[in-house]
């Protein structure tokens, strides 16, 4: 069995889900690399029900021996990990202004140099599956291929990280930045930074974000 921190650290990111607006009743699903396969949340139960004990671990063939089913989502949670060694945890949420953007299927271009936390000059959408399928997944693979977040079409967004911390932290600025490009086009046509200015941006951010004591 995961070490107990671990299952509660899974616990109080889906709580955080719901704090900070990301998701809301039942949606949204984490996962995070343990073993020789994955920890994930459980299909159907609310973040403020959720318990240490009713998070399943798979195998990455998708095998499990729980009493609760996994996410519904638990295909693209197990094949990110499995195609991205560096990645060690996967946050999926609905959050408003990331979803808005999904359901017109716009990528977020280069409007703020936070964008380089995802990896590259955007962050795409990738195109419409239904929920819990392999063509969902693997839609969601080529969208993240040298991204660390992506949008779905008409569902919501993915954010990755070394790290739980680290994702759940991509996720928030994710969401921010949608909103503060949802707002700039209010106000008149977005200024979109070069593809070589935001290269420098990512060379800088691979020291950035959350850290706990030890520097990692």
């Amino acid at each position: 069995m995961a070490p107990f921190a671990t299952r509660q650290a899974i616990v109080e990111a889906m709580r955080s889900l719901l704090t900070t607006g990301l998701s809301q009743g039942t949606s949204g699903n984490v996962s995070v690399r343990w073993g020789g396969g994955l920890l994930v949340t459980p299909s159907g139960i609310p973040a403020e029900q959720l318990g240490p004990d009713d998070l399943v671990a798979m195998d990455m063939d998708g095998g499990y021996d729980h009493p609760l089913a996994p996410s519904s989502e638990w295909r693209f949670h197990r094949d990110i990990l499995a195609a991205r060694p560096e990645i060690g945890a996967v946050v999926h949420a609905h959050p408003p202004y990331a979803t808005a953007f999904a359901i017109c299927g716009r990528e977020i271009p280069a409007v703020h140099y936070m964008i380089a936390m995802a990896g590259g000059p955007n962050i795409r959408c990738a195109p419409y599956a239904p929920y819990g399928t392999q063509a969902l997944s693997e839609h969601a693979l080529r969208a993240l291929d040298r991204r660390s977040a992506c949008l779905l079409a008409n569902h919501g967004m993915i954010a990755t990280g070394p790290n739980l911390a680290k994702a759940l932290w991509l996720a928030v600025e994710v969401e921010a930045l949608c909103r503060q490009y949802a707002l700039a086009l209010q106000v008149g046509a977005p200024v979109v930074l070069s593809d070589a200015e935001v290269a420098e941006t990512v060379e800088r951010f691979k020291s950035y974000g959350p850290r706990d004591k030890s520097g990692h």
